[in-house]
């Protein structure tokens, strides 16, 4: 019977860190999503700034809703800048993992 409750105990004392195991592994994936987003933003405004369009607009255009609030968008010259905050239940930590891509397109003739 005290083998029993040693494995319970064991458990219990080993929750905590596998939760925060999980909460790191979730947030890497969460950072890494957010720069495959961040890419396709860039590479988006690139392609409007090429043709004539509006490279801000398009970029915003290439992201989910929930992006909305945590991108910003620049423009200079023929280069379209993406900067993304990952979604995160800590926003200092989403702060720190924020991405930024870029993308560059020469305006068409």
């Amino acid at each position: 019977m005290a083998e029993r409750g040693q494995a319970t105990v064991e458990l219990v004392a080993a929750l905590p860190a596998l939760l925060l195991a999980a909460l790191v592994a979730l947030q890497l994936l969460a950072a890494g999503y957010a720069l495959t987003l961040a890419d396709g933003a860039a590479e988006a405004g690139a392609l409007a700034l090429a043709s004539g369009g509006s490279a801000a607009g398009a970029a915003r255009e290439a992201l989910p809703g929930w992006a909305e609030d945590d991108v910003s968008v620049s423009v200079e010259g023929g280069k379209v800048s993406v900067r993304l905050r990952p979604p995160s239940p800590l926003r200092a930590l989403a702060d720190r993992l924020t991405v930024t891509s870029s993308a560059a397109a020469r305006p068409a003739r």
